[in-house]
This record gives structure tokens, C-alpha cells and sequence, in this order.
């Protein structure tokens, strides 16, 4: 379990060992000494398959933590659904809401959360699709339950998060492997979108270099993301239409339903991948921590690049 150092012990193990330092620091910072009793930390952090399933055999069940953003628990679902194929007990997952939102060192763009990572509002909206994924026993607000996996330890600065595949960042600390080729999520195809090219682009991690005019010549793009994102994107194609998702179950069953989707680094970009559906992803070169992995996926940094790429899915043509 977690200890508090005293000054000179914890200088002693900066001394000695700058990274198990780092990792006494974020425990430190981010939790009290109440909240560490109920997580397995330090030398009884769940860290490894055999851990894991050690764990799992004597509780029956396993209890994950995470705070979010909504894109980051997407991409940590890979690593959960491995986890419950190779313990086969319930996996709850717990998300811990309102947690401060680290300073921005990526983009200068304002965070759709406000201050926070996850609010109760967004979560709502992410427990209807989550509860939909046959791994993940129940979704819900972390209120002081037994958790035997904290995935936020990936925020410990141990990680290279500015370059490092996003959907590995929790196999790193679980030393669990996903099948990031594989679907991970499963969603009921919207069929009426079967014809429509599905277009979202944050505000963040855009590539200055791209110009998204010349899809003002395809008539079947709708727009999914928020109104000023939408308002942003029709300045480039006026005749743009904004389609509103209730929540993010209809969201991720819209992108599976469509035609193909386009985005950048971005939290429908994540439904996309996860969803396996065809999509090309926005590369942004300054932070390249989203990787495509299996079939039907595009990248590009450059514009004819990236027209190419529209023309030949748009014509159904194999894109290989």
C-alpha cells in the first residue's frame, strides 16, 4: 500500500531512482490517503496478466477506475475487453467524475469540458454506449467502490504521451496486450447514413496545412460535433449539414452505419477506429498519438493525399 515518504526519503529515492520518483510523486498528488487504501498501489499494483488474474480468481470481479476525457476511455477499452477475455469475470468500470483537467501543452484551444477531464452530464451520455459492449458488466460514477485497476496511472509522467499509440497506454501499465486490429466496439449500423460521408473536426489537433473546401463538390457530408465546430467547418462547405446525437451510443451507431468517416484526432475519430469503420484520420504531425490499426483505415498529412483518399472511398473503390 501507499506510504508517505519523509523529506529525506523521498530526496533519497529521487537520488536513486528518478523513475520510481516520478511514480511516488503522482500517487502523492493525486490521491489521499483514504482513496490509496482502496487501490492496489506501489509493489501491489496490478501490473501484469499473471497479477491480474491472481486478482480476479479471489474477488470474482474486477473494479477499473478512469477519469477520462471521453477519448481516452475509448481508447482504453481495448485493453478492458482483453482483460475480461483473460480473467472471464465481470469487469466494472468506475469513472471518477470532475477531475482537473492537466494545463494544455498540445494546443491552445479550450477543452470541451470546461476545467474538468469528465463531467456527469458527458458520462451520462458515454454510460449509454459503454453499457452496450458485452465486456464491461457495468458503467458508473466512482463513489469510494474497491478498485482493483486505477487506468488514470498512465497521467504519471512515465509515459511518452506526445508520440506514444494512445490505445497502448493502458497495456503499458496493465501489461496486458489488445488486439488493436479488431473491432473493440460494437454498435447497431444506422443504415439511413449508408450513403453519407461522416465529417467531425475538433478544434484541437488540427493540421494548418489542410484545406477542407473541396468537399463542398460531394452533396452527401453531414457533420456530427458540436455547434462551434460545425459553424467552423461551414466557412470552408457552406452547404454543410449539422446532424445533433442525443448521445454517444447514437453517435458511434451513425459512424457505424455510414459510408465512410472522416476526422481528426478527436472523440468520434476514436468511435471510428473502434467501430473498425472505413475512416481517415487528420494526422497531426506535431502529436501523433493516434494511430489506425487494422482494416478500412486512412491517414494522410497532405492535401491531395487526403482528396485521393475521398475520391476512391467515395466511388467505393478498394483503397489499399
Amino acid at each position: 500500500m501507499f506510504k508517505r515518504k519523509s523529506s529525506i526519503e523521498a530526496l533519497w529515492l529521487k537520488y536513486r531512482d528518478k523513475n520510481e520518483y516520478r511514480k511516488y510523486k503522482w500517487e502523492l498528488k493525486n490521491y489521499t490517503e483514504q482513496e490509496v487504501l482502496n487501490f492496489f498501489t506501489g509493489t501491489d499494483r496490478l501490473d501484469t496478466q499473471e497479477k491480474i488474474i491472481a486478482a480476479a480468481k479471489q474477488d470474482k470481479l474486477l473494479n477499473i477506475t478512469h477519469s477520462g476525457n471521453v477519448g481516452d476511455i475509448i481508447y482504453a477499452l481495448p485493453t478492458i475487453k482483453k482483460i475480461h477475455e483473460v480473467t472471464g469475470v465481470p469487469v466494472n468500470l468506475y469513472l471518477r467524475l470532475d477531475m482537473p483537467l492537466p494545463a494544455p501543452i498540445f494546443s491552445n484551444t479550450s477543452h470541451s469540458m470546461g476545467a474538468v477531464m469528465i463531467n456527469a452530464k458527458t458520462a451520462g451520455k458515454l454510460i449509454t454506449l459503454l453499457d452496450t459492449q458485452d465486456y464491461i458488466n457495468k458503467t458508473d460514477a466512482y463513489s469510494d467502490q474497491k478498485i482493483h485497476i486505477d487506468l488514470d496511472f498512465f497521467r504519471s509522467k512515465i509515459l511518452p504521451l506526445n508520440n506514444a499509440n494512445i490505445a497502448r497506454w493502458c497495456s503499458y501499465i496493465t501489461g496486458v496486450t489488445p488486439e488493436l486490429w479488431k473491432p473493440w466496439l460494437l454498435a447497431k449500423p444506422d443504415t439511413s447514413f449508408s450513403d453519407k460521408i461522416v465529417l467531425s473536426r475538433s478544434e484541437r489537433y488540427r493540421n494548418s496545412t489542410i484545406d477542407y473546401s473541396f468537399l463542398k463538390d460531394y452533396k452527401n457530408v453531414v457533420f456530427i460535433g458540436v455547434k462551434s465546430e460545425y459553424e467552423d467547418m461551414k466557412k470552408s462547405i457552406p452547404d454543410l449539414e449539422l446532424f445533433h446525437t442525443e448521445s454517444f451510443l447514437e453517435m458511434a451507431q451513425i459512424i457505424a452505419g455510414c459510408k465512410f468517416f472522416i476526422g481528426n484526432q478527436s472523440f468520434p475519430y476514436s468511435l471510428a477506429e473502434g467501430l473498425k469503420t472505413p475512416r481517415i484520420l487528420e494526422a497531426y504531425y506535431h502529436v501523433p498519438h493516434v494511430i489506425p490499426e487494422g482494416e478500412n483505415a486512412h491517414d494522410f498529412y497532405f492535401q491531395h493525399h487526403f482528396e485521393s483518399l475521398v475520391s476512391r472511398l467515395d466511388r467505393g473503390d478498394t483503397v489499399k
